[in-house]
């Protein structure tokens, strides 16, 4: 991977802990936001796997070590991070108190997942429960949890204010005999009339401005679309962010500007397309794929003055969000599909060819020249076509639109982890659907980084 770029180099010892981790993609993230690691934790065989593997070239200079101690000791400066491959509601982590700026993780999302059975609260998945466990041994100075949109949908209105007023008073610990609506009276009373400061936003939840309590946190939720903060990926999801509230900072002005004002549009890529900026890029497109694209671009674009989304053929270039530069990825031959070859020779990891893609009504391919449809923890059966791809390449078919069918198949591992914004050095563990298990469970990397990047300057600011 050879040197971090000089912004991602720690200017401090700041520090993270990673619950949930996965295949590591927010772990990555902070870390390449200047945190360094104290602790992973992932249930999955598998993804623990993949952590270790993937280890120091991604997660930390200094590597990770397994460990099977439910009260692990915060890592000094250049030793490893331990990995506890087990339940989180296991550790006792009051050993990190005060050491911890963030504490991240992305809790299951299947208790609140379109794609899941949606039960909830009531799931015995849902670990936003050990988040709070997590936040009262640790106090972490900010927690940043990802989930899925789902969370936002009316049905889950109630518990995910819940979820906030618990984040904002951890240390009001719910008697497991009283329900959840129960204790969130509580919350709100001792929570009082909402900060008038807010200003719209869905932060602070009641604590005055002036607020210091330490066992207090400032929240605020965004939606976003990964595709809005530089990953070539339509992703909507939930960013839930926490502050301490003795530390000060001013989580509307020195956090929640930066993040709304996210740097990348796609009224900036329609431009793109319109100037030849875009295709310059990708000289190499057939002109009838790129008529048709064009072909499709809406008349009128306002310049907001926004970075274009990236694409699909984006990630495949190697054209990143970061400015870095990676290899374009080799040709995959239709030919060698059913030999489930290597086209990336080693070099690549995942990226083996996958036979019997199919295309049909409700079950269509991502195209090249957009940000890919949003990938999901399945190889094959996952709904609409999100691991299938359409190529450049066509075939003459009277039946098809034009008289053209043009030629898909499915998405190898590594275009996916492109996609994902994953490093080229990420190596998934475990057969071809597990890794698109872990891909898809995963937060990407560079949204990640944007979200811990944006609470180190909070803390900054703060002089924390």
């Amino acid at each position: 991977m050879g040197d971090q770029p000089e912004e991602t180099k720690i200017p401090h010892d700041r520090t993270s802990v990673e619950l949930f981790a996965g295949g590591g993609g927010l772990a990555m993230g902070v870390h390449r936001a200047g945190f360094r690691p104290l602790l992973f934790n992932e249930f999955n065989n598998r993804a623990c796997e993949t952590l270790i593997a993937s280890g120091g070239r991604v997660l930390g200079d200094s590597g990770l070590v397994l460990t099977r101690d439910t009260a692990p000791v915060p890592p000094g400066p250049g030793e490893p991070a331990p990995l506890y491959p087990g339940d989180v509601r296991e550790l006792d982590l009051r050993k990190f108190e005060d050491k911890v700026d963030v504490l991240a993780g992305g809790p299951p999302c299947q208790p609140f997942s379109a794609g899941g059975v949606a039960k909830g609260d009531e799931d015995k998945r849902n670990m936003f429960p050990a988040v709070f466990n997590a936040v009262r041994e640790m106090r972490p100075k900010a927690v940043i949890c990802e989930n899925v949109r789902g969370l936002l949908r009316p049905s889950f209105a109630d518990y995910f204010e819940y979820i906030k007023n618990e984040l904002r008073l951890p240390f009001m610990e719910r008697d497991p005999r009283r329900t959840w609506q129960e204790h969130n009276r509580s919350l709100m009373e001792a929570l009082g009339e909402p900060d008038p400061t807010s200003h719209g936003l869905d932060v602070d939840g009641g604590l005055a401005a002036g607020d210091r309590d330490p066992d207090r946190y400032r929240v605020i939720a965004f939606p976003v679309n990964a595709a809005d903060y530089g990953v070539p990926q339509v992703r909507n999801r939930v960013v839930i962010v926490a502050f301490r509230a003795d530390l000060g900072v001013d989580v509307v002005r020195d956090f929640a500007h930066e993040v709304r004002a996210h740097p990348f549009s796609q009224g900036a890529l329609y431009r793109s397309m319109r100037d030849g900026s875009y295709w310059d890029r990708h000289h190499d497109v057939p002109p009838h794929v790129r008529e048709r694209v064009m072909a499709r671009l809406p008349r009128d674009v306002k310049d907001d003055g926004r970075r274009p989304w990236l694409t699909f053929r984006d990630a495949i270039k190697g054209s990143r969000a970061d400015g870095e530069r990676l290899r374009p990825l080799p040709e995959v031959d239709l030919a060698r599909l059913g030999e489930k070859y290597d086209f990336g020779e080693g070099l690549f990891p995942g990226h083996i060819g996958w036979p019997g893609a199919r295309v049909y009504k409700g079950h269509t391919p991502n195209e090249l020249d957009r940000p890919a449809k949003t990938v999901k923890a399945g190889v094959h059966g996952v709904p609409g076509g999100e691991s299938v791809m359409e190529l450049d390449e066509r075939v003459q078919d009277p039946s098809a639109p034009g008289g053209w069918r043009y030629l898909h198949r499915y998405m190898t591992v590594r275009e996916t982890a492109r996609v994902m914004t994953f490093p080229d050095q990420w190596v998934g563990c475990g057969p071809r659907g597990e890794q698109m298990r872990q891909l898809g469970n995963a937060v990407p990397v560079i949204l990640g980084e944007f979200f811990a990047r944006a609470v180190s300057h909070a803390l900054d600011a703060a002089g924390q």
